[in-house]
């Protein structure tokens, strides 16, 4: 059993972006692991293993808009399912 079900993939398009502010906000305020923000002051890349992926997205679309988004069920791809 994973401890956190869902990877979460998406971009963040906006104007005077930070990493680390994004960063900071992701790790303090929802649980997960595996974070990766990259990208510039214009487009953020995140990848974040959660239980709680619609926290991710909606802090996300509070700073910018939110596109090509993934969310996986990593426990069904571990038991050969597709997730």
């Amino acid at each position: 059993m994973l401890e956190y079900k869902y990877d979460t993939q998406l971009l963040i398009e906006g104007n005077n972006l930070s990493e680390d502010d994004i960063s900071d906000y992701i790790r303090n305020n929802i649980e997960g692991d595996c974070l990766l923000v990259v990208g510039d002051e214009n487009l953020i890349k995140i990848h974040f293993h959660t239980n709680t992926p619609w926290e991710v997205l909606k802090y996300c679309a509070s700073i910018g808009d939110i596109f090509d988004i993934v969310v996986e069920d990593m426990q069904r791809q571990s038991n050969g399912l597709h997730g």
